[in-house]
């Protein structure tokens, strides 16, 4: 075989593991790497402006297509401003890969310039960190970190290279080299059948459709079994859009934060739950011993220490949620269990129907619910759309309706601030081929626009489009609620009011090269989203809408899901 440049043939392994767009900062550290991809070619690179924010980008792209999003950034503080998307990445089963360069071999343990043991540093928050010491070992190590990513419960994994070993030549034939098979795992057969006994033994089942089913692809699955058997479906956060929130069997979203009234209460009254790859996280379940209550639960998970991680199940199934559900489906076809429509279809329809929130506000400020009013009936069912952390993101969980898989992305259970605007970037990055005229929409806060700002210079230099729709309270909003109604009685330093205005973010975009406007009267709100619209496509960049809302607002939340606060008037 011929000698090439090691970079080379790890470029070479990139392009086939189906990456076509990486997100980083180039350093002396990484060049190699760098002039690899130039000669090689086929990888589209975004220069960013912070490394954090090439991880939310190419986590961005990975939740949207399903493939490893790749981060690439330099030695030193390169690899620790990545751990905060690593983490994310980890806490939400992303498959992804940062590279980082390395200082050369020789000098690592003399405190050389910019060398640090990212290694060790990024193990807690990857399914794996390793640094490659040998040439020979890199195409090998490369193709491993993708199986790893993709496999099992996904996630991130950290390569670090040092200087010396990138600048070597290897024997490599890209020609005969593929990615390393991905194991399926398939559901035990006696499980299968104790599950759907016991699916036919309840009177009033639910499925969960936690992010399990989004990443599994398994959502035309679910909607199957549950039209099947006519058993109500609702969805964690992670979940939101894994069934048509418009569908007639979606019961709505259980939990003390981002939850519905109708959701909770169709739980409450459930005497099974068919859990469907679910981590059961705090926000969902509340206090646990109302959440478990006297109904059982099936656990469906494809990692196998995810069961009984919280609490033990009734029964436990490894597998992949696809599997499972084609298992199930197959199973229940050959008994004829199909079912009609009866009482408890019926029953959740009606607290569907009744248990709602109110979002018809016409009061200045703005209240937030009118704000995701206004979202559901401007948007249409194929717009993507992201959000991070704070009293907006439970809004949203609570009020924007989600119609399709991997279209709702959410950073859940990390919640870093500043997620949204590279995330944004890179979902609409992972649509150029498939999707190019598919509109990006990002739910964010005043507090978490700024976070990560700088990233607006990468939408700008290289025409990624998409609308920002801030809702702005000049406050920790949800830092203020927790002060102010979790026993702390206290409003200290939450307020980040200054001036008339505080921060002026329409001219912030614009000293990135963005547009924006802000908005005062709730019946702006669809007009200004036209306009962002047509402003987006016609600049090709981001667009701010900014609306000012009611600075002490508060969203329904509380300990348990049988006593959830609501803060507004009911209908």
């Amino acid at each position: 075989m011929a000698r090439i440049p090691v970079m080379q043939a790890v470029v070479e392994v990139l392009k086939s593991e189906g990456v076509d767009t990486a997100f980083g900062c180039p350093g002396a550290a990484i060049l190699p790497l760098y002039k690899a991809m130039e000669v090689v070619g086929g990888i589209e690179h975004l220069i960013v402006r912070h490394e954090e924010g090439a991880t939310h980008m190419a986590d961005g792209w990975a939740r949207t297509n399903g493939k490893v999003g790749i981060a690439i950034g330099t030695s030193g503080p390169a690899g620790t401003n990545m751990i905060t998307g690593l983490y994310t990445a980890q806490a939400d089963s992303i498959p992804m890969i940062c590279i980082t360069g390395q200082a050369v071999s020789s000098k690592l343990h003399q405190e050389a310039f910019q060398a640090v043991d990212i290694v060790e540093i990024a193990k807690p928050v990857t399914k794996w960190a390793v640094q490659v010491k040998e040439a020979a070992q890199a195409p090998w190590i490369f193709r491993e970190a993708f199986r790893v990513a993709r496999s099992g419960r996904p996630g991130p994994v950290l390569i670090d290279l040092p200087l010396d070993v990138q600048k070597q030549e290897i024997e490599w034939d890209a020609s005969i080299d593929s990615p390393l098979p991905v194991p399926s795992v398939e559901p035990h057969a006696p499980r299968v059948e104790r599950a759907l006994d016991m699916l036919l033994a309840a009177s009033k089942p639910l499925i969960l459709a936690g992010g399990g089913v989004i990443l599994g692809e398994a959502s035309a699955e679910v909607l199957e079994l549950a039209e099947y058997l006519q058993i109500p479906v609702q969805a964690t956060l992670m979940g939101k859009g894994a069934v048509d929130e418009d569908h007639p069997l979606y019961a709505g979203m259980t939990g003390i934060q981002t939850s519905q009234r109708y959701g909770n209460a169709s739980f409450l009254e459930s005497d099974l739950v068919l859990a469907l790859g679910a981590r059961f996280g705090d926000r969902h379940t509340g206090d646990l011993e109302t959440y478990r209550g006297e109904r059982k639960f099936i656990h469906v998970d494809i990692e196998p220490t995810q069961i009984g991680k919280v609490f033990g199940p009734d029964l436990g199934i490894v597998s992949d949620t696809k599997l499972f559900l084609r298992a199930i489906l197959r199973l229940a076809r050959a008994r004829g269990a199909g079912r009609s429509a009866g009482e408890w279809v019926a029953r959740v329809q009606e607290l569907k129907a009744t248990l709602t929130r109110r979002e018809d506000f016409d009061t200045v400020p703005v209240k937030a619910p009118r704000v995701f009013k206004e979202i559901n009936e401007f948007y249409g069912p194929d717009t993507y759309f992201v959000t991070a952390i704070g009293l907006y993101q439970i809004w949203s969980g609570q009020h924007q309706v989600a119609h399709k898989p991997r279209h709702y992305q959410v950073c859940g259970q990390a919640g870093p601030l500043g997620w949204e605007i590279p995330a944004a970037i890179g979902v609409k990055k992972a649509l150029k081929e498939t999707e190019p005229q598919a509109e990006v929409v990002g739910v964010v806060g005043d507090y978490s626009f700024q976070f990560l700002v700088e990233e607006l210079a990468v939408a700008a230099q290289y025409d990624v489009p998409f609308v920002l729709i801030m809702l702005n309270n000049e406050y920790l909003g949800l830092i203020r609620m927790a002060q102010d109604h979790g026993g702390y009685d206290m409003n200290y330093e939450v307020d980040i009011h200054y001036d008339i205005t505080g921060s002026d973010n329409v001219k912030i975009m614009e000293a990135y090269g963005c547009s924006g406007r802000r908005v005062t009267q709730p019946g702006e709100i669809a007009d200004t989203l036209a306009w962002a619209r047509k402003q987006a496509e016609a600049t090709s960049r981001p667009v701010l809408v900014e609306i000012m809302i009611e600075r002490e607002a508060n969203t329904a939340n509380g300990v348990s899901i049988a006593n959830v606060k609501e803060f507004e008037p009911l209908p």
